[in-house]
């Protein structure tokens, strides 16, 4: 019964293409922005360490970014399944069925996930794609740590976004959210502007939003293939958010890593518990 839900999920959102549109909206902002003038500006400031690779090592920092940046707004164009469900009452119809209330809450939250990850991946291949143009293909070890990292910033996405969704009723609210988060995605994962030129305070906030964190991990990966990350200057890594800083000390990566996965855990159970004990409207 789950599976058959799921399915139907999916069909919803791969038939509507404006809501596909639309959740990868964020991504497309990013990338213009990026080719007008965002890859111009910085490439001239890295030039003194990377030599020839400038333009790839760019190219990888900011394709990172948009790559974390997809597994959130995409997972969130695929709530919006669940939103228009309960705003033209189909979810009732649901409700009434033998499928059990936990039954129908993990199906949106299977579909969220397959539909986030499907459209992650296919942003990671046309970055990857645009990045061949002035660099290399990533190295199969890479290739497997940056989908694994995907993988994880989905998971991690999906349950922030989830426990956002559970308090919306409407498609016009949802509208709104949207509009929200594919606006300012492109701050919290220091893509419009680097993380060092922003106030302490807003760095503050972008240190605690989750996607941040994947948005590190996958500059690592992806930037470590242009030049060795090691060599860039600690300075400039925390400039471009290649690097966090907490308390003047460099945040491990396996902290990025326990952060994803404990936002996972948290919004779940935070959003389950919410779900499961509200009464049903008669």
């Amino acid at each position: 019964m789950i599976l058959s839900m799921v399915k139907r999920n999916l069909k919803c959102y791969f038939r509507d293409k404006a809501s596909v549109f639309f959740s990868m909206f964020g991504v497309i902002i990013i990338i213009g922005l990026y080719l007008l003038f965002l890859g111009s500006m910085i490439e001239g400031s890295v030039s003194s360490f990377a030599g020839d690779n400038a333009r790839f090592f760019i190219d990888s920092w900011i394709m990172g970014g948009v790559v974390a940046a997809s597994t959130m707004t995409t997972t969130l164009g695929a709530y919006g399944i669940m939103v228009t469900d309960q705003s033209t009452k189909v979810i009732r119809d649901f409700k009434s069925s033998p499928m059990k209330r936990w039954q129908l809450v993990l199906s949106y939250i299977i579909s969220a996930m397959i539909i986030g990850s499907i459209m992650s991946l296919f942003t990671l291949v046309l970055a990857e794609a645009y990045i061949c143009i002035k660099g290399s293909i990533l190295s199969f070890d890479t290739l497997v740590k940056v989908l694994l990292v995907m993988l994880l910033s989905v998971t991690s996405s999906s349950a922030l976004v989830f426990f956002m969704i559970v308090f919306i009723k409407s498609s016009n609210a949802f509208a709104a959210v949207s509009t929200i988060i594919g606006t300012f995605i492109g701050f919290m994962t220091g893509i419009y502007i680097p993380i060092g030129q922003l106030p302490s305070a807003v760095q503050t906030v972008i240190k605690i939003f989750p996607i941040s964190h994947s948005a590190v991990l996958l500059r690592q990966l992806m930037m470590n293939e242009a030049i060795p990350i090691n060599l860039v200057p600690e300075e400039f890594r925390l400039f471009l958010g290649i690097n966090l800083e907490a308390n003047g000390v460099v945040i491990a990566n396996w902290v990025h890593i326990m952060v994803l996965v404990g936002t996972a855990v948290v919004f779940y159970l935070a959003s389950l518990i919410i779900v499961t004990r509200r009464k049903e409207k008669e």
